[in-house]
């Protein structure tokens, strides 16, 4: 009573492959377990177009193939507060599992997007890049905490509900929790330091670049 049904097939798979069934016997799942199956491979069809979309929109917007990535490094952690808060409830993976986490992409994504979005602005007027991600970590402290801690509080009847069908939705709520609080407390930390190593690694490649060039001058005149 009470169990998922994903669950309770892991146990019936389980035991069935203790027993020694003849190659000849073949068996499928159908029904909800079959449905379940399928709604799984197409959300993860669709998480992966979602960062692309992501990735595609924030390229466009940044006229850059390199930050993009650095807003894109808020999903991994995010991921991890996530996948934790759903073992820790024991919720099982389903729909409305997955419609959180789509939804999650997007509002974790904007947490990195406000640091590296004020640091290229604070960059752009004459700051260090380390000045510049200090600044805008402080600065986005404030809008980051307020939109986060909305969402999470939000979420907290959602996660705790009791009754008929609650358990499906139980999922969406814990995924959400978990995504948004590891990002909040993630993305400050991370998101700077893997945006001042491509800097590191831009102005590296820039060096390497004019220096060949400038090696390819000097053969030319000589």
């Amino acid at each position: 009573m009470g169990t998922p049904s994903g669950n309770v097939a892991d146990a019936i798979q389980a035991e069935l492959d203790k027993m020694q069934i003849p190659k000849t016997i073949e068996y499928n799942w159908s029904g909800e377990i079959k449905r379940a199956k399928d709604s799984t491979d197409t959300l993860l069809g669709v998480i992966g177009i979602a960062i692309l979309l992501i990735y595609l929109i924030m390229v466009a917007l940044y006229d850059s193939f390199v930050y993009p990535f650095v807003v894109l490094f808020s999903i991994p952690v995010a991921m991890i507060g996530a996948l934790l808060a759903l073992a820790l409830a024991k919720s099982s993976f389903s729909l409305f599992t997955g419609l959180g986490i789509i939804m999650m992409l997007g509002l974790v994504a904007k947490n990195g997007i406000l640091i590296v979005d004020f640091t290229n602005q604070l960059k752009e007027k004459g700051h260090s890049t380390i000045d510049a991600l200090m600044e805008a970590g402080k600065t986005r402290l404030r809008p980051i905490l307020m939109t986060t801690l909305a969402l999470v509080f939000g979420m907290i009847p959602i996660a705790i509900a009791e009754g008929a069908g609650a358990e499906w939705k139980n999922g969406l709520g814990w995924v959400l929790i978990g995504g948004l609080t590891s990002s909040m407390l993630l993305t400050l930390i991370f998101v700077p330091i893997v945006y001042l190593a491509v800097d590191n690694a831009k102005a590296w490649f820039g060096k390497f670049g004019k220096s060949k060039v400038e090696m390819n001058n000097i053969d030319s005149i000589i």
